[in-house]
């Protein structure tokens, strides 16, 4: 497979002038704030004209891995079945919209119908990644990736990821304003980061990285820097991911869904505790 990339603009924060009012007194200076914008994902193939599937808030950055990650962790096609992803070049873009649309080109033969799961209108915002489903039925319909098969950090390890995925948000340092997923070995290693505006979104991006390199999916675990809803545990299940590390809760159906698929949930994570719901 193979990507295309051109300069893009913005970056993942800007500047801004702020006042900030303090006990002792009011000072103006600069800050950043984290760049939010929409990311239109859109599906081509040959003989096919390209098709919008998505349509989500995100933080500029990694926007391939995001829209590759998006599309495998949904299901809609294998990894195997992509051959290009690229900026869309349309004439009729406007300036605005050069960076914030991305086409995934499938191989020749693919039938984008058959796998388009998301009706045109669907969007997500950066709070949730399955808001755009077409019903709650649909929503509970996973398609698990392969099993996990190999060892998932024990407690004493998980305990210390936090911190070490804390060390990778470079984002984070100048904004705090963003979300962060990783994925790490059964050792504790992480192996790779990412961050966005929406949880969902870092969660794709991390997957998507390693679709585009080529490499399986499936990890010992994927470590995330709030909580564990349902569509985190959707995602590292259908990516084959072994276990699920969240700083925060776990919610009644995220933890249900863990039990039926075997993966591993720790909740409430940090250096002295950890709870295991699954």
């Amino acid at each position: 497979m193979t990507t295309s990339a051109r300069p893009r603009r913005p970056g993942p924060s800007v500047r801004t002038r702020v006042t900030e009012h303090l006990a002792e007194g009011t000072r103006t200076h600069e800050d950043r704030l984290v760049t939010e914008e929409p990311l239109e994902i859109r599906l081509a193939a040959p003989g096919q004209p390209a098709r919008r599937v998505w349509v989500t808030m995100r933080t500029p950055g990694h926007d391939f891995e995001l829209a590759a990650g998006f599309a495998v962790s949904e299901s809609l096609f294998p990894p195997s079945a992509i051959r290009q992803v690229a900026y869309c070049t349309d004439a009729d873009l406007l300036p605005e919209e050069e960076f914030n649309v991305v086409t995934i080109t499938l191989a020749a033969g693919t039938d984008i119908d058959a796998v388009h799961r998301h009706e045109v209108r669907s969007a997500g915002s950066s709070a949730c990644g399955v808001c755009g489903k077409d019903s709650v039925l649909e929503v509970l319909d996973v398609v698990r990736g392969s099993a996990w098969t190999g060892d998932v950090p024990p407690p004493a390890v998980v305990r210390l990821l936090p911190e070490r995925l804390r060390t990778g948000q470079r984002i984070f340092e100048r904004t705090g304003g963003v979300h962060a997923a990783a994925l790490a070995s059964a050792d504790g290693e992480i192996e790779l980061v990412r961050e966005d505006v929406g949880r969902h979104n870092a969660v794709d991006k991390v997957i998507g990285a390693r679709v585009l390199a080529g490499e399986s999916s499936g990890a010992a675990c994927l470590v995330v820097s709030g909580r564990a809803g349902f569509e985190l545990v959707q995602k590292a299940v259908t990516a084959g991911i072994g276990s699920l590390v969240a700083v925060g809760a776990p919610t009644s159906l995220s933890v249900d869904l863990a039990r039926q698929a075997g993966l591993t949930l720790h909740g409430f994570t940090s250096p002295g505790r950890c709870v295991q719901y699954a």
